[in-house]
Formats: structure tokens, sequence, C-alpha cells
């Protein structure tokens, strides 16, 4: 498939899935009610919900998904690993741990944005260590174990948090947190979420001749003049910004960044440049459907979206890893 006619037919998905977002709700509204009150005519009410509720989530997935879409294709093609995923680098663990804190603090309920900005930065204290541990050389083993480091010691955090806490609603608070949602999102959120977006989508996708290259060997590339250490540090602060911020304003929503670039792999012929606009709005889709379904599924009941990305990706993990042992045989 050519890769204009894949995004374009990826571009036409993520507008049809936008549109069914911004349009289905518990609210059992009609279009013929909800269309002009997007747009701020008609009853009042209505024009607040599709205005403030819908139509903020319904751009939260489109960023959220294209956020874990890009970063899941640019840390593979970087690796050369198809069953890596963009927490390999310990940032999701990391702003996860900073909005805990903010939680069990009470910074989450002192402000607006204490909980988002407590996340954004405990992504930032995540990018310094990874930095500081793997050290200036540009090879990919001192990033993949600096970031299990960083996982582990954020993961072990996070539970000594969750362990002491003292409150209960707050610790019930923290789990329902971390299983990822875009339920009760703002504007607010919208505008803090899209500079990092910006940042990050802009880094990665300037990679993309960087990660071509890289597919011949890192000894090949770096004889073609391929610096790997600017490579590696534009990667990990693009994975990072996008990564730190989708799981500032949405909690942890995982099997995206995974499963959305292994499965449009082949229709961009294995190039890691073509694969990472298909991959961010593969993404999109990816989590404007699910966030369509856990409203369908479970309209009262409040379904987590990582809970349903977690259902539909635990299993397709496990499929690839079958085959890539079936490959190896």
């Amino acid at each position: 498939m050519s890769q204009r006619l894949l995004l374009g037919a990826l571009s036409a998905l993520v507008l049809a899935l936008f549109a069914g977002s911004v349009l289905i709700g518990p609210a059992g509204l009609g279009p013929r009610d909800e269309v002009p009150a997007l747009f701020g005519r008609g009853d009042d009410l209505i024009a607040m919900v599709m205005q403030e509720i819908r139509l903020p989530r319904a751009i939260l997935g489109v960023l959220l998904g294209a956020s874990l879409g890009l970063a899941g294709a640019a840390i593979q093609g970087f690796l050369r690993n198809p069953l890596a995923e963009p927490g390999l680098i310990g940032t999701s663990a990391s702003a996860a741990l900073g909005a805990v804190l903010a939680i069990q603090t009470g910074l989450a309920a002192a402000m607006p944005l204490g909980l988002p900005l407590a996340a954004l930065a405990g992504a930032l204290v995540s990018v310094l260590l990874i930095l500081l541990l793997a050290g200036s050389r540009g090879g990919a083993l001192p990033l993949i174990l600096a970031g299990i480091a960083i996982s582990a010691l954020a993961g072990a955090a996070t539970s000594l948090v969750l362990n002491l806490s003292p409150n209960p609603f707050a610790a019930n608070e923290i789990i329902f947190w971390m299983m990822g949602s875009l339920a009760d999102r703002s504007m607010l959120h919208v505008w803090m979420t899209l500079p990092f977006f910006a940042l990050g989508a802009g880094l990665l996708l300037a990679c993309g001749r960087g990660l071509d290259a890289l597919t011949l060997g890192e000894d090949t590339a770096a004889s073609m003049g391929l610096r790997m250490g600017r490579l590696r540090l534009a990667l990990v602060i693009g994975v990072a910004a996008l990564v730190g911020s989708a799981t500032a304003v949405a909690g942890a929503v995982g099997f995206v960044g995974l499963v959305v670039p292994h499965l449009l792999r082949r229709a961009v012929g294995a190039s890691p440049s073509r694969l990472l606009p298909a991959s961010a709005l593969g993404g999109a889709a990816v989590v404007l459907a699910a966030d369509i379904a856990v409203r369908m599924l479970a309209p009262g009941r409040d379904l987590k979206l990582g809970v349903l990305t977690a259902l539909v990706g635990a299993p397709f993990f496990l499929h690839l890893i079958w085959r890539t042992r079936g490959d190896g045989a």
C-alpha cells in the first residue's frame, strides 16, 4: 500500500472515530441537538456537555493515541525490536509516581492541574536520570538498562506509597487513576498537553531518516554519518515528552505503543520513517475506538480505558511472543 493511501485511510478513520467520540455519550442526545450545541447554539446545558466534556475527551483521545503510537514506533525503530514499547525507558512509571505523590500529599486536590503537573515533573526526572545513567555513548544497551532500573525504582516507590498510605480514599483514588481514563478531563488538560505533544512529535518525526539508517546496523549507520548520541538524545526527549504528557492526563494506558506499530509495519514496508506518522494516526484511531467502547459496553460502571486496552493488548502481546518464538525455532 502506498504511503499516501495509507495515511489518507488512517486520517479518514480518525476523523470518523473523532466524530463518533464527540456524538456518543450516556446523555442519550441526538445529532440534531448535539451538532448545533457543539458550536454554542441551542440549549445551554447541551452546549456545556458538548464543549466542556465530550470535545476535550475526544481531542485528548487523539493526542493520547498519537503520542503512544508514535513513541512506540520510534522506540521499536531505535532498538530494532518489535516487542519494545514506550514505557521501556521508565518515563511512564516515573510520571505515574509523580501523580501518585500528588494524590497522596493532597496537591491534586489543592490545585486543578496539580496531578498532571506532578506527573510531568516525574517524567522530567526520569529523562535526567536516563541521560545520567546511560552516559554519553549512543548505544541501545545502556538506554535499556537505565530504563529498566528507573521503571523498577519508580514502581517500587509507587507500591511503597500505596502500602504506607494512611488515607484509604487517597489509595482508592490512586488505584483508579492508574487504570487510565479520559473521563472528566477539560480543555485545561488539552492546552497543557499540546506543547509537549508538539515537542515530542517534532523530535521523533525528525528522527525518521536516522532510524532508517539504523536498520543497517549501528556501525554502518555511523559510517554513513549518523550521530548515535544525538539520535538517542532526541529520541529520549521526544518519547519522554509524549509518554509523560499522555500519562499525566490519562493515567496508565498500555499496549497501544506496542500493538499499533506492529499492525502497521507490513503496510509501510518495515520502513521506520514511514511507520512513524502511520503509527501516530493508528494510535489515535485505536484509543478513540477504545474510549467509545468503554462508554458503550458499560455506560453506568465507569469501565476504565486502560483496563480495556490491557484486556485486548495482552493476548496480542502473547501472540507476538509465540510467533517470535516460532520464527526463531
